[in-house]
């Protein structure tokens, strides 16, 4: 075991070091860079992509408004998040007891432990690397407003949203598939992987890109997901109000611009079904997009915007399986079942 951990150790720290000279290397020739086009003139982004990044998406409160981080804060992240697949890798011991398992250290990125540790950081992929986006490390994937932080929904929006959490509690969260999450039903990615904006979640953020005359098809690993934004071309009716949203896109120079409305009220994320969400793809070196983003939304106190990479990756797209054999919501209903059958027989 120590063999082993030493290895991950020793592997992870490498992978992560040659990533902060090839990140520094490749921002040096980006201003200089001129993307390919395709057959058709436009840039082509086509390939298979991963915005997988260690960058928190919201400024950790000890940065206040500071966007970068110094090359030697950024090293010493890089040499933590290493530690941390590290120890966090593990096999559970065989002979620990079930009763014991809480008192495991800290296993998840999410804080949780033992039992409520669902999957450790072998079972995730985060990536090694923070954000590198035009030289600096970014502090968080959010750089506007200055705190870096999601702006907080308005008085209004947030008192609607609390009456239809208390509602939802009125008439069972577990009452049938409808009541359930999207993720959890397999219906969406979970977080905002398939978008927009298209952020980086705990594992499968794979992104495969593909271009002809008048569209621009994205397959997104995370539930696998299909974002497909209609070049030059007409609103659909706002009374359509899909998954991902009515995509709209346009090349302007070496850039993709694609804007988002219509967004299905079940989905939005942080916000209303009325946001509008513009996105800007430039590809900035051969195996690197900047992907630039801006949420405006009538819910929020203000507009928040955002940057990150995506960079190439020699990997497929598999076929996402949603749940260990696809059985998990069945699982969470029967299991709300016979909690109510206890109930009545008490």
């Amino acid at each position: 075991m120590n063999a082993r951990k030493n290895v991950i150790g020793i592997v992870v720290a490498a992978v992560a070091a040659m990533s902060l000279s090839a990140a520094a290397a490749d921002t040096k020739g980006a201003s200089k860079y001129k993307p390919p086009r395709n057959e058709f003139g436009h840039p082509d982004l086509q390939g298979t992509w991963n915005n997988a990044t260690i960058t928190p998406t919201e400024r950790p409160a000890q940065y206040g408004d500071r966007r970068a981080l110094t090359e030697e804060e950024a090293k010493k992240l890089h040499e933590r998040e290493a530690e941390f697949i590290d120890r966090s890798s593990k096999a559970t011991d065989l002979a620990t007891k079930a009763e014991d398992l809480d008192n495991l250290p800290n296993q998840c990125r999410s804080g949780s432990t033992g039992a409520a540790c669902g999957y450790n950081a072998f079972w995730t992929d985060t990536g090694f690397n923070g954000v590198r986006v035009q030289g600096e490390w970014r502090t968080s994937i959010v750089t506007e407003p200055l705190n870096g932080r999601v702006p907080p929904l308005t008085a209004e929006a947030a008192k609607e949203r609390s009456e239809r959490m208390a509602s939802r509690q009125r008439s069972g969260a577990y009452d049938g598939p409808e009541a359930r999450p999207l993720g959890e039903r397999c219906l969406m990615s979970f977080g905002s992987s398939a978008g927009p904006p298209m952020l980086p979640v705990m594992y499968n953020n794979n992104y495969q890109i593909v271009q002809n005359k008048d569209y621009v098809m994205i397959l997104v690993e995370m539930v696998h997901d299909l974002r497909v934004i209609r070049i030059n071309s007409k609103p659909l009716p706002t009374t359509m109000k899909r998954w991902m949203g009515d995509s709209i896109g346009r090349y302007e120079g070496d850039s993709l611009i694609v804007e988002t409305t219509n967004m299905n009220p079940q989905q939005s994320f942080r916000g209303s079904s009325a946001q509008k969400v513009t996105e800007k793809f430039t590809r900035v070196a051969p195996g690197r997009i900047e992907y630039e983003f801006k949420v405006e939304d009538p819910a929020l106190t203000a507009p928040y915007a955002g940057a990150l990479t995506f960079n190439a990756t020699p990997d497929s797209v598999y076929e996402y399986a949603c749940h260990e054999g696809n059985y998990a919501l069945q699982g969470v209903l029967a299991g709300a079942r016979a909690d109510e059958a206890t109930k009545e027989t008490k």
